[in-house]
């Protein structure tokens, strides 16, 4: 008999998220996710199967913040889009649940490389 849950899925997600969002997939290891999520890593494994079940969850997940969704979006695009079938229709998903355009993400990309701040209608901060 399986043992109930000892953790909230959604503050797991949303801490992982965070993570995610800093560190960019790659750069994330288990171990990060662990003492990020304060969840063990065989219960980390068992609730999402493998870091990348995991960081499909926080795909999906959704949050109230834009900026950090769209943060999501960009590691997913960056980093998984490429070489993953699967993540990439669950990008698309989440660009068109969005709205979001390709002139709204490269202004994000751009902001979060620390390249340039622009606002909304693309004029520099």
């Amino acid at each position: 008999m399986a043992r109930p849950r000892q953790f909230d899925e959604t503050t797991a997600i949303e801490a992982a998220a965070a993570v995610f969002r800093q560190r960019g997939y790659n750069a994330t290891s288990v171990d990060h996710l662990v003492e990020a999520t304060g969840v063990h890593r065989g219960s980390l494994y068992g609730a999402f199967g493998s870091k990348h079940g995991l960081f499909a969850r926080v795909l999906e997940h959704g949050t109230a913040d834009r900026d950090e969704r769209l943060d999501i979006l960009l590691v997913a695009l960056l980093e998984l889009a490429p070489t993953d079938e699967r993540l990439r229709a669950r990008a698309r998903a989440v660009i068109q649940d969005l709205g979001t355009t390709s002139d709204e993400l490269g202004r994000r990309l751009l902001t979060r490389a620390r390249v340039q701040d622009i606002d909304d209608e693309g004029e520099k901060t």
